[in-house]
């Protein structure tokens, strides 16, 4: 990123652990990101990767062309593959122009459901400029003051459910006038029931900071399971809904948030106030199982940013489609046939 802005650029990936993550830890899982609404994963950010294959062979293929249709993608096919099919040893990445202006906003929404319609709402009135579509859960904002009470919010009483948006525009284009646009008339289609529209980019960056916090508020209490999936995004309300009401027996709190522009949602589930995540030893699988089978009704994916790696290894099987897994397997032991590469992660035996 910082390499980028020296060359008034813009890498457009941003995620919550940016301070530490490595461009070979975004390739190996596809990353995405709070930006990936108009800029796409990490498949959609590389041009080519060189790589080093399971049998010693160096692939040359960091290409900076723009085209090229020559065979099979083996450059999608490593990317997202977790080590498991090579090495990856440099890449090429797509850097976009510097957004001239950028602005924010915190808008209170009745639900999950409004804050889909205030998305379409967004792209209508802004046209391509919305880069991030980010739904808040109320207990998130909670934990935040509660575990992290200098970080400044926008609303005294935390509202059950927020979205924070952000908008990046040309020279000639005014981000506040276009955010206070879309309240206006999300607010008449009663969408919306409160908001703060970001005016200077400190408050901008404010904002952001309590998004960026939630993770680490969520470390402080301690999840029991965390579930890292996307459904498609008019199943989003369904999926948070359904999802409460069957966790609902095992007696935990849940914590979901996430990129909604994407259908990708962190749903977190933590211990009973006054209970420790020890007391759900034995009943962890049965939250996650809860969690993914629903998932998987919905037409999801069990893991939308994170990867497989070993964990999820048995749940790909479980809910895979077979012609894909079994393509999968082919390839690994075409390319990996003696299973050196990262042995047991992605693909189970």
């Amino acid at each position: 990123q910082a390499a980028a802005a020296e060359a008034d650029r813009l890498f457009p990936l941003s995620l919550g652990s940016e301070g530490s993550a490595r461009i070979g830890g975004l390739l190996s899982t596809n990353a995405g990101g709070v930006a990936v609404l108009k800029y796409g994963t990490m498949r959609d950010l590389t041009l080519g990767v060189d790589a080093v294959l399971p049998d010693g062979t160096v692939m040359r293929a960091a290409s900076r062309l723009r085209k090229n249709n020559t065979g099979y993608d083996i450059r999608n096919l490593l990317i997202g593959a977790e080590g498991t099919l090579g090495i990856i040893t440099a890449a090429s990445l797509r850097l976009f122009p510097r957004p001239a202006r950028q602005g924010a906003a915190f808008l209170v929404v009745p639900g999950p459901a409004e804050a889909i319609t205030l998305l379409s709402l967004a792209r209508d009135v802004t046209g391509d400029a919305v880069t991030a579509f980010e739904l808040i859960g109320g207990t998130g904002l909670e934990w935040v003051a509660e575990h992290f009470p200098d970080t400044r919010q926008p609303f005294d009483e935390r509202p059950p459910w927020s979205v924070l948006v952000e908008i990046g525009t040309s020279e000639d284009r005014d981000p506040t006038a276009l955010l206070e646009a879309v309240f206006e008339r999300a607010f008449e289609r009663d969408l919306v029931t409160d908001g703060v529209v970001a005016s200077s980019e400190q408050q901008r960056l404010n904002f952001w900071a309590v998004r960026e916090t939630i993770p680490e508020a969520n470390r402080a209490v301690g999840a029991i399971a965390s579930h890292d999936i996307s459904v498609p995004i008019g199943a989003i309300p369904e999926m948070i809904e359904e999802g409460t009401r069957r966790l609902a027996p095992f007696g935990v709190r849940l914590n979901i948030f996430g990129h909604a522009g994407d259908g990708n949602l962190h749903y977190n589930t933590f211990p009973a106030a006054g209970r420790d995540r020890s007391d759900y030893a034995e009943e962890k699988p049965a939250i996650s199982r809860t969690v993914h089978d629903l998932v998987h009704e919905l037409g999801g994916a069990i893991s939308a940013e994170h990867g497989i790696g070993r964990f999820k290894a048995e749940d790909l099987v479980r809910y895979g489609d077979p012609g894909k897994l079994a393509a999968m397997r082919a390839v690994k032991a075409a390319l990996d046939p003696h299973g050196i590469m990262n042995p047991g992660a992605v693909l189970t035996g």
